[in-house]
C-alpha cells in the first residue's frame, strides 16, 4: 500500500481521540487527518471538502449521535466508508448502525491489530462485525433475542393480562374484562414476573408497549 490511509476520528471523549491518533501515528500506513467531537462537526468537515478513506465513529455523542450521522453521510455519499467504534454491545445499537449504512462495527476494547484488520477489510469492500457481538446480531436478526424468547413462553391468557396491565387497569378491572377471578389475575401476574425480565407492573407495561402487544392484540 503506497499511500497512507486517511482517517477521521469522531468521538466526544478527548482521551479516546488522542489515544487513537497516537496509535495510528506509529504506523506509516495511516494518517489521521481530522478529528470531531460529534456528528455535526463530522458532517460539517465533510461538506467543507474533507476527503478521508474511512471514518472511525462513536455512537453515543452529544448534539448528533453516530447512527444519525452515519445515515446523513451515507445519503450524501454512499461510498464513504464508516467503521463504528464504540463500547456498546447490545444488538439494537448494532442493528441501528448497520441499517444506517455503517460498514463495520468494532468494540473499543478490541486489540489494536484487530482494529487495523477491520479497517482494511472495510476498505476492501467487506463488512466487519466484532466477534463479541456477532451472536447478539444474529439473535436480533433471527428474532430469537432473550426478550423475544420470554415473550413466546407466555400463554395466551398471560399475554392478555399483560396487555390489560399496559392499558393501566387494576386487578379487579382486568378480572372483569377477561371474565376471570381477581385471584386468577394475581396468579397470571405472578407468572408474568417470573417469565419476563420485569419486577413490577410499570416494567411489565413498558415491556408490552416496547413489543407492540397493545397494537397487535387484534391479531392475537
Amino acid at each position: 500500500m503506497n499511500q497512507s490511509i486517511k482517517l477521521m476520528i469522531v468521538d466526544d471523549h478527548p482521551v479516546v481521540r488522542k489515544g487513537l491518533t497516537f496509535f495510528f501515528s506509529q504506523d506509516k500506513h495511516f494518517d489521521v487527518v481530522s478529528e470531531a467531537t460529534n456528528g455535526i462537526e463530522m458532517i460539517q468537515s465533510l461538506e467543507q471538502g474533507l476527503n478521508v478513506d474511512i471514518i472511525l465513529l462513536d455512537l453515543s455523542m452529544p448534539k448528533m449521535g453516530g447512527v444519525e450521522a452515519t445515515r446523513k453521510v451515507k445519503l450524501a455519499n454512499p461510498e464513504q466508508k464508516i467503521l463504528v467504534l464504540t463500547s456498546f454491545e447490545d444488538a439494537e445499537n448494532v442493528i441501528s448502525a448497520i441499517q444506517a449504512g455503517a460498514d463495520g462495527y468494532c468494540l473499543k476494547d478490541t486489540e489494536p491489530e484487530n482494529l487495523i484488520v477491520a479497517i482494511k477489510r472495510v476498505l476492501d469492500g467487506d463488512k466487519n462485525i466484532d466477534p463479541k457481538i456477532a451472536n447478539h446480531l444474529f439473535e436480533h436478526v433471527s428474532g430469537e433475542s432473550p426478550e423475544y424468547k420470554a415473550l413466546k413462553a407466555l400463554t395466551q391468557r398471560e399475554k392478555e393480562v399483560l396487555i390489560e396491565i399496559a392499558k393501566g387497569k387494576n386487578n379487579r378491572e382486568i378480572a372483569e374484562t377477561l371474565f376471570i377471578s381477581v385471584r386468577t389475575v394475581k396468579t397470571h401476574i405472578t407468572n408474568l414476573f417470573s417469565k419476563l425480565p420485569v419486577t413490577d407492573r410499570t416494567q411489565a407495561a413498558l415491556f408490552a408497549i416496547k413489543h407492540n402487544l397493545v397494537n397487535d392484540e387484534k391479531s392475537m
